[in-house]
């Protein structure tokens, strides 16, 4: 089995390990590092019959495994070895994989193209977008893709966590900290040392929490429930939210600079009847993986519907037809009992009737958003354009004015 040293500091390239490998600043070594904290012969990985040995070569630093400091130990796939400033994960293989996440909607493919640039580095991503949009797919993809794929990737979301409970679950907790702390515990950011770390619905965090996360991102360190030890932390943060950020910023719900610390690289993802290029590939898929057949009457019948809940409703049509129709080929009749029913319809036409109490400025930007969709038969890209706004924001403006979108389409 082939095993590499892959560097989790940005510059290097990974190396893999054959007989031995030295670290130092001398340009003899395997991996030359040019600082003050590294000495010229610093730390030897060696390769015996059956493991991996790391000795300290009597440095004036110290030489760190798992933020252990060690003179001779064994190490193994997914430690982590710390060189004064410089930080390697041993992996089984080098990492070099591209992305396969593509899309027929030229707009997201170009952004999901972005995955192999931006999982080469360790700067966090926000991951913005409806949800089922498939975020979680995404975060998944950039770990596989970046140079952490060998270390575990870790998902909290945080809008099922009590304000209680999140921060232990974080940062971790020690014997006796609390009612129930039974013994010491791991928190989200030690259990993804090494690899990734994925704040699900970040924009639930509770906001007293944001200020202890954002300290933690700044100072890469935590400090668990119950403990005056600080801890190192080697993590790289993927946040996702279907919320508008912005919004919640204005009213206070969520702090700038969290935004500003999570937003450093940002990916998009449209709902589904906003990428319906896709929409038989990913019917496809999902019915190829639970062994499910649907006729061509069937599939257009399944266009035609809205799928408010995104990739994720269309998985669980699949899986609807899985469980309620087993081993038959699924025909046109069969959607009724598939798909959710649609709400029922106003009485009035919610269109020209503005929602209760809305104020003049709302309602000046409501019958804009109206007028120009109509000119624009729809398309929200253009109108987002024409208002000098991005297309998310128009999104997040036609939820709330209860815009439907289809009566303006062609």
């Amino acid at each position: 089995m082939l095993t590499y040293l892959n560097p989790l500091t940005p510059g290097f390239e990974p190396k893999m390990i054959t007989e031995y490998l030295t670290l130092g600043a001398s340009r003899d070594c395997g991996y030359s590092l040019f600082h003050s904290e590294v000495s010229d012969r610093h730390v030897r990985i060696d390769r015996t019959e059956k493991k991996l040995v790391v000795k300290d070569l009597q440095s004036t630093t110290g030489t760190y495994l798992n933020e252990t400091r060690i003179k001779e130990a064994e190490i193994q796939v997914g430690d982590i070895l710390r060189v004064g400033p410089f930080e390697f994960q041993l992996c089984t293989r080098e990492i070099n994989s591209l992305s396969q996440l593509k899309s027929k909607n030229p707009v997201l493919d170009r952004e999901l193209n972005m995955i192999n640039s931006m999982s080469k580095t360790n700067f966090s991503i926000l991951l913005l977008g409806p949800s089922g949009s498939g975020k979680d797919v995404v975060a998944h993809e950039i770990h596989r893709c970046s140079q952490r794929a060998n270390g575990p990737f870790i998902s909290v979301n945080c809008s099922t966590l009590t304000e209680s409970l999140i921060e232990s679950e974080l940062f971790g907790h020690i014997k006796g900290s609390f009612t129930g702390a039974v013994s010491d515990r791991k928190g989200a950011f030690e259990a993804a040392r090494g690899g990734t770390l994925f704040l699900d619905e970040i924009g639930d965090m509770p906001f007293h929490m944001q200020a202890k996360l954002l300290r933690a991102l700044e100072n890469d360190e935590i400090r668990p429930v119950g403990s005056d030890q600080m801890i190192k932390t080697n993590v790289r943060i993927i946040a996702a939210t279907h919320q508008n950020l912005h919004e919640k910023i204005e009213l206070g719900a969520f702090r700038s600079d969290l935004f500003f610390r999570l937003n450093v690289v940002q990916m998009t993802l449209p709902s589904l009847i906003h990428r319906m290029e896709d929409f038989e590939e990913l019917l496809m898929h999902f019915a190829r993986t639970l062994k499910v057949r649907f006729s061509i009457p069937a599939i257009c019948r399944l266009k035609k519907h809205q799928w408010p809940g995104n990739i994720r409703e269309l998985r669980n049509v699949v899986s609807r037809a899985k469980a309620l129709f087993p081993q038959e080929y699924i025909q046109d009749e069969h959607i009724d009992h598939l798909i959710d029913k649609p709400r029922d319809l106003y009485q009035q036409d919610s269109q020209t009737i503005p929602p209760a109490n809305l104020p003049v400025l709302k309602e000046i930007e409501r019958q804009m958003i109206l007028k120009r969709l109509s000119a624009n038969k729809g398309n929200q890209r253009r109108t987002a354009q024409d208002l000098g706004i991005p297309k998310s924001t128009l999104h997040d403006r036609l939820k709330y004015y209860n815009i439907d979108i289809n009566r303006y389409r062609l």
